[in-house]
């Protein structure tokens, strides 16, 4: 499916600041306030942008980037069930960030999998591009070519965790990432899954989903990932069921900690009003 980015009249409603719906004609509500600083809101199953702000501005985004490390290590087809073991090369050198992975887990490579993407668990991340053919730089290498697969304008990745400020995309790249990702049935699960947890010796680690919408029972949510780092501020995106279409929900650059989720509960009443169905 391709992404049109509108016509005309889109863009000239958008220059005048106004929240549009791509129904052939402008909409004008009252302004949908949003927080986030990058906004896409796309129908799934059409490709047209129902809401777009800033949408094609190149930014970092975190632990999104987790995305592809899924996409590019499912495509390699190694064995899910291969111990990988966590080491201090996973360590979080860069912005020390804590990680619940203690030095020497010994864990599954689709459990580690399960961890970077529910939990955005960096080490798993980590572990993941480690211990890939080739290595790190092959790991990286190989998301990079993944992009370039996909048509992506601008996205770029330089680590496998989303820790580096370096992974850049637009919210019209990660939209192209989202619908990619979704055609995988392990992303569309581990994603969304609303806790897990890891047996470590005696003691049982429980992991939360960072997006705590998947825990909503008003969302239906099929796809899913947070990301934060300074640079990239706080960042959500999602496929997911609003007003009974599907669409697909990039927020980037959020700067509090529970405005993403806002922006998306506002996003959500906004399409329920606007389109008359409860979704």
């Amino acid at each position: 499916m391709g992404f049109s980015r509108g016509t005309r009249w889109l863009a000239i409603a958008l220059a005048a600041g106004f929240t549009v719906l791509s129904a052939g004609t402008p909409h004008f509500p009252a302004r949908l306030s949003l927080k986030s600083a990058s906004v896409l809101v796309l129908d799934q199953s059409t490709g047209l942008a129902l809401l777009e702000k800033q949408a094609g501005a190149l930014v970092p985004i975190a632990s999104l980037t987790k995305l592809m490390t899924a996409m590019v290590l499912l495509d390699a087809h190694l064995d899910p069930l291969e111990i990988l073991t966590i080491t201090t090369d996973d360590k979080d050198l860069l912005r020390h960030s804590r990680s619940r992975l203690p030095v020497g887990t010994r864990l599954p490579r689709e459990q580690a999998l399960l961890l970077a993407l529910l939990a955005s668990e960096n080490r798993a991340a980590h572990a993941l591009g480690r211990t890939f053919p080739g290595g790190l730089s092959a790991f990286v290498q190989a998301m990079n070519a993944k992009a370039k697969e996909l048509g992506l304008s601008g996205a770029r990745f330089e680590d496998p965790s989303g820790l580096s400020s370096g992974n850049v995309a637009t919210a019209w790249d990660l939209a192209r990432i989202l619908e990619a990702a979704y055609r995988y049935p392990e992303i569309r699960d581990f994603s969304t899954r609303p806790k897990t947890s890891l047996q470590a010796g005696r003691r049982s680690i429980q992991f939360p989903n960072t997006n705590a919408l998947v825990r909503n029972p008003r969302w239906s949510i099929g796809l899913s990932k947070t990301g934060y780092i300074e640079e990239a501020g706080r960042c959500l995106v999602m496929q997911a069921m609003l007003a009974n279409r599907p669409v697909l929900v990039i927020l980037l650059d959020s700067w509090g900690k529970y405005t993403r989720l806002g922006d998306a509960n506002r996003i959500k009443q906004w399409m329920e009003a606007r389109l008359g169905s409860k979704g």
